[in-house]
This record gives structure tokens, sequence and C-alpha cells, in this order.
């Protein structure tokens, strides 16, 4: 075998080392470190990098941030995804979910010992085998009517109305680009469930937006009063973590740095 072969192989084997499995996304070692791994889980119509005015924050506190990218094609698929990557984390992690990623890290952080702590932004927090919208009706929000499926069955939000009803805090010129590459979900996937409640047997943290307009805030409450997370209330809309980043990395901080039960 010639050096240059030996040597394609020996770097491969680095990379695959580095992934662990991970959908691509690196292996952060937080070995030695005092602080948790940040997990950042979206929710639909978007993707990682609506996290962008987070992460900073929480690296300049010294914290490891890594944020999911979830294919938003079945519930199942994206718990399985976000598992993946809070799985190959050393040491403990905060899984952060907003939204539709509420459900998904319910279901991912299950028997995981080393999560300590679940933050739920805005987001849903159902029981096991409870559909991720089976309150929709009774806790209604003017979302629904915005809602447009195209031929496959995923869903996007009518771009007309999208600042509106999504993110009515944010500027026009950055909502128009959240619209614009919204990611759209499986419809299917809020008739789902997951097999286990995350947060049956982990602390949590709940962020309730009052202005939201995606997700009734009164069903927000509901979550959070059954999970009996920690509860805090801002005056925002749906994307509290893109118009009040400090506030959101706060939250996560507290969760972050409570004492371990």
């Amino acid at each position: 075998m010639t050096k240059s072969i030996l040597a394609s192989l020996a770097l491969a084997t680095l990379i695959l080392g580095s992934t662990n499995g991970t959908s691509g996304s690196p292996r952060v070692e937080t070995q030695g470190s005092t602080k948790p791994t940040i997990v950042l889980v979206h929710g639909a119509f978007a993707d990682g990098t609506g996290w962008q005015h987070v992460i900073p924050i929480l690296e300049q506190e010294g914290y490891s941030v890594i944020a999911v990218q979830n294919a938003l094609v079945s519930l199942a698929g994206d718990v399985e995804t976000t598992k993946r990557v809070i799985d190959a984390q050393k040491g403990l992690v905060v899984a952060v979910g907003h939204s539709y990623g509420g459900a998904v890290i319910t279901g991912a952080a299950a028997g995981n010992a080393n999560v300590k702590a679940l933050v739920y932004i805005a987001a849903f927090a159902p029981e096991a085998g409870e559909p991720i919208g089976a309150f929709l009706e009774k806790y209604p929000s003017a979302l629904g009517s915005a809602l447009r499926p195209d031929a496959a069955g995923f869903v996007y939000i009518d771009r007309a109305q999208f600042r509106d009803l999504f993110a009515k805090d944010v500027s026009t010129a950055e909502a128009s680009v959240m619209a614009a590459t919204q990611k759209p979900i499986n419809g299917n996937a809020f008739g789902a469930s997951v097999e286990t409640a995350a947060w049956k047997t982990i602390p949590s943290w709940y962020l309730v937006a009052r202005e939201d307009r995606a997700i009734n805030p009164e069903l927000e409450r509901f979550y959070a009063k059954r999970m009996d997370a920690k509860t805090t209330e801002i005056q925002a809309s749906h994307v509290p973590f893109i118009s009040h980043p400090e506030a959101v990395a706060r939250l996560i901080q507290e969760a972050a740095t409570a004492p371990v039960k």
C-alpha cells in the first residue's frame, strides 16, 4: 500500500472520529470544564442559524454551544438526530428547544443522565404518547389560518403574514429574511408523539412569550405549570431568542448554573 493511500486512510479515520456519528456536527469536547454544553434545537419554519444572536453571548461566557440542524421531515427523525448530538457531548448538557423543538428535546433527552436541565422557549412540551398538536383547538392561535401546505404536505407560513404572526418584534429586514428562508415542516409531525417525556425526570425552565401569536401564551403557561418548570415571562413574539437574545441567554445560564439535584 502506497504512502499516499495510507495518508488518506489516516485522514478519513481522523475525520470520522471527530464527527462521532453526529450527522456532520463536530463533537464538542467539554471534559474538565465545569460548564455544561448547551445544545440548541430550532423549531418549525427555521433552522439552527436562528440562534445566531444567542450563541455569541453564551460563548463569551465560556460555554460550548452546538445548534442541531433537524430535517423537519418527522418528529421521530428529529428526535433521533438531536439525541445523537446530545449523546456525543462529554459531561453535562443543557438542552434548549424552541417551539416544535421543545417536543424534540422532550423525546431526545429522555433517559440521558448527562442532561442536567431542559429549557423551553415558547415551546411545545408534550406528555408521552400525546400528539404535539393535542391542545391547539383548546388554545387556538392566529397562525393556523396562515399555514400553506405544498403538494408533498410540507407546511410554510404565508410570507405576507409572517412578521405579524411569527416575529412582530423583529426588524422588518430581518423578518423578511426569516420569511424567505423559512424551512417547512411535514404537517404530519404535529400528530406525532414521543415515547417518554424527559421533563418528568429532568429539571425544566420555561420562557413564556406574552405576545406570541404562533403558540397561544395560555398553552405555554399550561405546559410550564404541568412540568412544574421554573417559569419566566417576557413581552415578546414567538421568537424571543431573536428579539431578546440577552434574556434568553440569561435563562439558559440560569438553568446551566443551577445545582444538580
